[in-house]
């Protein structure tokens, strides 16, 4: 025992000095562990875990460089799930309970496209007909469709408009992506849309400085550069996505190179890096500052100030502003004459964005960002004793591999949480990659930074044409390679737990120091397993009713060819089949209609679409699942699904067994949150038999 003691205490010791990339680890299980419970914790809970902030560290410095670490971790884990639950209370805000249908009035702060390319508009200072001010959510959001074009819609603008809100829905199926949770976040306290024209209430006031100045930016690049590449060059400098259209975006994700356009590491780094070395260039050219002035020191500060107003300009999203902290670190660390890039330096940008957003943890931009460059650092040191190996290889080749290996190392490392969260692999992702980014760097940001400082002039136009030919260039590589035979795979969702231990094995194998690290293979192999034989519904209800997936030997049958397009796209997603919904709907046995049935084990599943279908409808017998979009007054012993049962439970999922049905409901994964409100106890469908 005394060995095995020695052995760990040796291993924690050989630690030393390579502990603080740990610390973020630490924090964002905390705010896991807060997220991923059933039940909302007391708020005396969450304010003795930030708390433990003052001990932990006492403690530390009492218990030894061997026990020290271990209070340290237990203190960040406590301070992330206090932090997470304190955030959670600070956003906090009305969100509508009920279908809302009349005027709505508000400011409009932010202006994107939603997913059926259609223009949004999320408003604050919002005022809904006949509505106490205390009860109004303090944000919403709408789609604009049917005909528009009265008037433009600007930032800070005041407007008004006759639509539908109803609340933020929950996950599309149970264990899936929260948009409830994700709503909460924004503030957001309803979701609609509206066929009738948004007007203009009152112009636009003072404030919103900066989602003005972007708005700007970004119309006056697409008018110098119409097209896709004028709204992709928009994107890039002023992060405002909404011209771009979805076949477009559909190219990017198709092949890796979504990534592009949010303006994160990549972009920071080589507008960072171009301003950097034009100002050294600059100042070395004057004798007086070559000789007598700290050069590289000033162009540091030049292109921190350059970062900062980059990352205003954007809008700050949690990619850049992971990438801003990345970019401030290395510049400070070039002014202080200190290491520049380091994990250490990631582990600070990490704990910046937690402390800020701990909401953060669970979106796929923080997860890939942090993943490569996590990645990419742990392997310098490697590309460095290479490079000492090489040093006879032709000069040009240095560039070369470096991008090849940065790019696969990149891709590697974010390629199990793009498949978990888009259920997709691009095939030919790194080829794209290795195709593009060069453009990226040379050409389109070196072209984006001259634009801006020569729009004062009126001659951005000169460097915009320029940039203009390397978007070009881009778009036609992604629509190339996108059409590809085999050029997307699906992938199958994996099980909630899978992406975190992923995770964990690839923060061992980066961070931990020494052979140990091999263990981290453990985990990722495990994860992997389970990964590859995941069992998905045998049968899936919508939220609403509205639609029933049915899994048969053919894959995935829905209940309607159309309708309900978001769900079913989710659920086939999900699947990792590749089926479009139209396809599924052909799969459903029997004969069309808005009465559907299928066998499920030797249970009948009958769903019912409409008022009229639901009238007709009146046997109600033991092993049978009814399903309506509509309420339903049915008596008897079946088991039934209606908008009233659904509304408690949310969207519905089963599994069939030895014993009969095992049901999961969205609320039953979720539990009990701010973000949820109080829900019964759902029905089980063994004891409604």
């Amino acid at each position: 025992m005394a060995g095995l003691f020695s052995m760990a205490a040796n291993t924690v010791l050989m630690q030393r000095g390579f502990l603080f990339p740990w610390a973020p680890v630490c924090l964002a299980l905390g705010i896991g562990l807060y997220f991923g419970l059933r039940v909302e914790p007391p708020v005396w809970l969450l304010a003795l875990g930030l708390l433990a902030l003052v001990p932990g560290f006492f403690l530390m410095r009492l218990a030894g460089d061997v026990f020290g670490p271990f209070f340290v971790a237990f203190t960040l884990i406590a301070a992330g799930f206090g932090l997470a639950g304190a955030k959670a209370h600070w956003v906090a805000g009305p969100v509508l309970d009920f279908r809302y249908y009349g005027s709505i009035e508000g400011r409009i702060v932010k202006i994107d496209r939603s997913a059926s390319d259609a223009v949004r508009l999320t408003l604050d200072r919002v005022v809904l007909e006949r509505m106490n001010p205390a009860d109004t959510p303090h944000r919403v959001r709408v789609s604009l469709h049917g005909q528009q074009g009265f008037i433009e819609p600007k930032p800070g603008a005041t407007v008004i408009l006759t639509g539908h809100l109803n609340a933020p829905g929950g996950a599309v199926e149970p264990g899936g992506f929260d948009f409830k949770r994700h709503a909460w976040f924004l503030h957001l306290g309803g979701i609609g849309y509206t066929r009738t024209p948004v007007l203009l209430l009152e112009p636009p006031s003072r404030g919103l400085w900066v989602f003005k100045a972007r708005m700007w930016l970004s119309s006056r690049v697409q008018s110098a550069l119409p097209g896709e590449a004028g709204a992709f060059a928009a994107a890039v400098m002023s992060g405002d996505r909404s011209g771009m259209g979805q076949t477009t975006l559909g190219y990017l994700r198709d092949t890796n190179l979504a990534h592009l356009l949010a303006i994160s590491g990549l972009h920071m780094g080589l507008l960072a890096g171009f301003v950097f070395a034009v100002l050294r260039v600059g100042l070395l050219l004057v004798p007086r500052f070559r000789y007598h002035a700290p050069v590289k020191k000033w162009a540091a500060g030049g292109a921190l100030l350059a970062a900062f107003g980059y990352l205003l300009l954007s809008g700050g999203n949690v990619a850049t502003e992971r990438a801003f902290v990345m970019a401030a670190v290395a510049l400070c660390a070039l002014i202080f004459e200190k290491r520049a890039i380091s994990l250490r330096a990631v582990a600070m940008a990490a704990l910046i964005i937690l402390i800020l957003h701990p909401e953060a943890l669970f979106s796929p931009g923080f997860q890939m960002s942090f993943a490569a460059t996590t990645a990419l650092v742990a392997v310098f040191e490697a590309v460095n004793r290479w490079r000492a190996v090489g040093r006879d290889l032709p000069r040009w080749t240095g560039p070369v591999i470096g991008l090849v290996i940065s790019s696969a190392v990149a891709g590697l490392a974010t390629a199990p949480v793009g498949m978990a969260h888009f259920n997709q692999s691009a095939t030919f992702g790194l080829i794209a990659n290795l195709i593009s980014v060069p453009v990226m760097g040379l050409i389109v940001v070196p072209m984006g930074v001259v634009a801006g400082l020569l729009m004062p002039f009126g001659l951005d136009w000169i460097p915009l044409w320029a940039m203009g030919l390397g978007l070009d260039w881009i778009l036609g590589v992604a629509e190339t390679i996108a059409g590809w035979p085999g050029a997307v795979r699906p992938i199958i969702a994996p099980p909630a737990w899978v992406l975190p231990v992923l995770a964990m094995g690839g923060l061992i194998l980066c961070i931990w120091r020494g052979w140990g690290r091999a263990v981290g293979l453990v985990p990722m192999a495990l994860a992997t397993l389970v990964w590859t034989q995941s069992e998905r519904p045998a049968l899936l209800i919508a939220d609403n009713g509205a639609l029933v997936g049915l899994m048969t030997e053919e894959g995935r049958a829905l209940s309607r060819p159309k309708g309900s397009g978001f769900v079913a796209g989710s659920w086939l997603e999900n699947d990792g089949e590749g089926a479009t919904q139209a396809s599924a709907g052909a799969l459903w046995p029997g004969e069309g209609g808005r009465t559907r049935r299928a066998e499920f084990g030797d249970f009948e599943v009958v769903h019912l679409q409409g008022k009229r279908a639901a009238r007709a409808w009146n046997a109600c017998r033991p092993r049978q699942i009814i399903i309506s979009s509509v309420d339903l007054a049915l008596k008897g012993p079946c088991t039934r699904f209606d908008p009233v049962a659904l509304k408690a439970s949310g969207s519905v999922a089963l599994w069939m067994g030895e014993d009969g049905p095992r049901m999961l409901t969205a609320a039953q994964a979720s539990g009990h949150r701010l973000w949820h409100g109080t829900r019964p106890a759902p029905r089980d469908v063994a004891a409604a038999q």
